[in-house]
């Protein structure tokens, strides 16, 4: 006798509730009920002080030591408290110190970045989504860092945070012989947040940090378990409770003009010589901004322009994959973490630098639109861009026409099973006007299935219009299971099933190789040593990372290795990784661009060992050593790379980098020696005025780049740079006739002010 359809539903609602509720007895103890925020009932005065009545009625936060002894007794008092009015949340730290000329501030760069200055901020899961969050952040010389968090802080090498994401928001600070105060002050409609009849929950978490001693203290109370990331994950976060907050709709409309001249070499009629031709460059743009509703946002721009972004890094490849760098205009960076579709490390669906750049070059934008935020439970990223057609001259006696395209993403996700499981869809189309498209989708999601273990799978398909036929399903395909704890102390783990077809090619996204079937693991075991111990913590982790062909069915690759990381209690900390190589070359691997060296086909299994080490990042002369040496393919290799940091002032900032890779395989009698240099002078007068320059040689490639950059910006969305690039050839009779010293050259004007209807 079968049971009848309604029993089965029935039974089938309660084993999921069943479920649940054993997955939800497992999750860590959150800060889930709301705490109420404070309305002030007074006005406030931004001066860092506090000493308004207002403040006096507001209650400070219970702060706990979070570092070097996890709820240890702070060895200096914080005041912090939280308020706010109808248009604004505030924070106020009353940071006492005992020893005022200790009291660390570097400079007074915006989104300066590192652990060398004293630090206060808050934290704040606008959304109250468990997994993305807004940081703002202050020192003793009163700069602005703001940033985003995605992906609960989860990842290493800070790959979970984006400090290129500005908006508007304002602080003061003062010092005096007590200590330093600060008072920020974020207006509602920089947040994005979502209202439930007139109440609003947000997660916080709010932090002091005093470089000189590596101490931070935090509200709430977060365990250790995830080292500094956990200050930042949204997951333990204290939630509040915010009440009659009217949520407003900003126009901010931003006109920019921009002037100047580039200079690029052009050989003579004779073709004997080059001789600089300059090209004047005049260019008005506009940038839009609008907030449809308090947690939705429309971006809109007008002939597009990246003048102030500063220059990539100029870097040494010895691997037979190309080099990933990281977006930093400011158009894409809102809400960028619902764009991301990544299937570890640099790998991803969508990549913002497929659009306006082609091999590095600039392709002039005509406009677009990004709408970015939540309606209901979904949030939603929607984007369109219309680049123009352009010609590019890659070789001396090439040219490469690219036609004018169109991208488009649409990105959909939600909160599912729990309050910390996600599922979502992508969906690119990119199409030119010549007919050509590439399009793919995307199925994701992210489940915590209990404590700090998630389960991630992706999959993604992709079309392109040359491909003759379609291909079998799994040719175009890529799929990904991943199953990991999320954990620096106690046992962690991560095992990754992975499979990505031979035409899998998402046109708009970043792949280092393709057509692999990939199976590997990662075990990890992290303590603290005590209370006693100099060594703040200790952490081992095995790694075996597979690529099988999956045309031939053999293993292309392998990487496996032990990694050993120590931190000391003072902030230093020390890396150790021996590992083994193991590489099946099917095509001649050029190490050099001049093709003199290289590596024959065949089958490889080298041993080499890593070696990185940070200094205190609290002292004025700090920086990082990291040491390569060992086998490399049928040769050898070492490298070595310094890093150093020298704060003469707050005023003055010195840093470089030296890195120096030397190859040889004496059994074919080559040689490659790369040696690349940067040197970066940091010149904040205040706030508001910043001097960058930026010089870097390379003589891989032959050439020096200079990047100088002038910025006056005395408010949040008012900019004057003054912009000036070069390039020099220090190899000038590699080809003939003989190169120019200069190579390119561009200076550029550019203001840019925004208004607020």
């Amino acid at each position: 006798m079968r049971t009848p359809r309604s029993t089965w539903q029935r039974r089938w609602s309660q084993c999921l509730t069943g479920i649940w509720l054993a997955t939800a007895s497992l999750l860590p103890a959150q800060k889930e009920t709301p705490i109420p925020l404070q309305r002030l009932s007074g006005p406030i005065v931004l001066d860092g002080l506090s000493d308004e009545p207002a403040w006096a009625a507001v209650a400070p936060f219970p702060m706990t030591m979070f570092q070097p002894t996890y709820q240890g007794t702070p060895t200096e008092r914080s005041e912090i408290r939280v308020a706010y009015d109808d248009d604004y949340l505030y924070l106020a730290g009353r940071l006492y110190d005992s020893d005022p000329t200790g009291i660390r501030a570097t400079s007074f760069k915006r989104d300066l970045l590192g652990w060398a200055d004293d630090w206060f901020g808050i934290t704040l899961d606008t959304f109250n989504d468990n997994e993305n969050a807004l940081a703002f952040s202050t020192t003793p010389a009163g700069i602005r860092l703001d940033l985003t968090v995605f992906n609960d802080a989860a990842g290493d090498n800070y790959n979970w945070l984006n400090a290129s994401w500005n908006t508007f928001w304002d602080v003061a600070v003062t010092q005096n012989g007590d200590g330093w105060f600060a008072e920020l002050r974020i207006p509602f409609s920089s947040l994005r947040f979502q209202d439930e009849e007139g109440q609003v929950v947000m997660g916080l978490s709010t932090w002091r940090s005093i470089a000189r001693k590596n101490e931070f203290v935090t509200f709430p109370d977060v365990p250790p378990d995830w080292g500094i990331p956990g200050l930042f994950k949204p997951s333990q976060m204290q939630k509040v409770l915010l009440k009659g907050i009217k949520p407003s709709k900003p126009v901010y409309i931003t006109p920019y003009g921009l002037g100047g001249v580039s200079q690029i070499p052009v050989l003579d009629a004779s073709e004997t010589a080059y001789d600089l031709e300059g090209t004047p460059t005049g260019e008005v743009g506009l940038d839009v901004k609008y907030s449809l509703t308090s947690n939705l946002t429309l971006d809109l721009t007008v002939n597009t322009d990246f003048a102030q972004v500063e220059a990539d890094d100029e870097q040494v490849n010895l691997t037979r994959f190309s080099l990933f760098f990281p977006e930093k205009r400011l158009f894409f960076q809102e809400r960028a973490s619902i764009f991301d579709f990544n299937w570890g490390l640099t790998d991803r669906l969508f990549y913002s630098r497929r659009i306006g750049l082609h091999e590095e070059q600039v392709v002039p934008i005509y406009g677009g639109a990004r709408l970015v935020g939540r309606l209901g439970e979904w949030d939603v990223g929607l984007l369109s861009m219309q680049t123009k057609a352009a010609v590019f001259e890659p070789e001396a006696d090439s040219t490469l026409a690219v036609p004018s395209e169109n991208f488009g993403v649409l990105r959909l996700r939600r909160q599912v099973i729990n309050p910390y499981s996600y599922a979502g869809v992508l969906l690119t189309n990119r199409m030119d006007t010549d007919g050509g498209y590439n399009r793919a989708y995307g199925l994701d999601g992210i489940f915590r299935l209990f404590g700090d273990d998630y389960f991630t799978v992706n999959w993604a398909q992709t079309f392109d219009s040359e491909q003759a036929s379609p291909d079998p399903v799994l040719d175009q395909a890529m799929l990904r299971l991943n199953w990991e704890r999320r954990k620096q102390d106690g046992v962690g783990y991560d095992i990754t099933f992975m499979r990505m077809g031979p035409d899998f090619d998402p046109g708009m996204g970043f792949n280092t190789r393709d057509n692999y079937t990939r199976l590997s693991g990662r075990l990890s075991y992290g303590w603290l040593p005590g209370e006693t111990s100099r060594i703040y913590r200790h952490r081992i982790t095995p790694v075996v990372i597979p690529f099988i062909n999956n045309t031939t069915g053999k293993l292309e690759s392998n990487l496996s290795g032990l990694i050993w990381n120590m931190e000391t209690k003072a902030g230093s900390s020390l890396q150790v990784w021996p590992r083994s190589t193991y590489d099946a070359l099917v095509d001649t691997f050029f190490v050099s661009d001049d093709e003199q060296t290289y590596v024959p086909p065949g089958n490889y299994r080298y041993f080499e060992t890593v070696v990185t080490h940070n200094t205190i990042p609290g002292n004025r002369l700090r920086g990082t050593f990291m040491l390569t040496v060992g086998r490399y393919y049928d040769g050898w290799r070492q490298s070595v790379a310094v890093l150093p940091s020298w704060t003469i002032s707050r005023y003055l900032n010195l840093s470089g980098y030296v890195e120096y890779n030397q190859v040889g395989f004496p059994a074919r009698s080559q040689r490659f020696d790369a040696l690349i240099t940067r040197l970066r002078l940091q010149l904040t007068l205040n706030t508001a005025f910043s001097l960058v320059s930026f010089i870097q040689t390379n003589n891989a490639a032959d050439a020096v780049i200079a990047n100088v950059r002038l910025r006056y910006n005395p408010r949040e969305g008012t900019d004057l740079y003054l912009v000036y690039n070069e390039g020099l050839n220090t190899d000038r009779r590699r080809e003939s006739p003989t190169l120019p010293f200069t190579d390119n050259r561009t200076v550029l004007l550019k203001y840019s002010t925004t208004f607020l209807r």
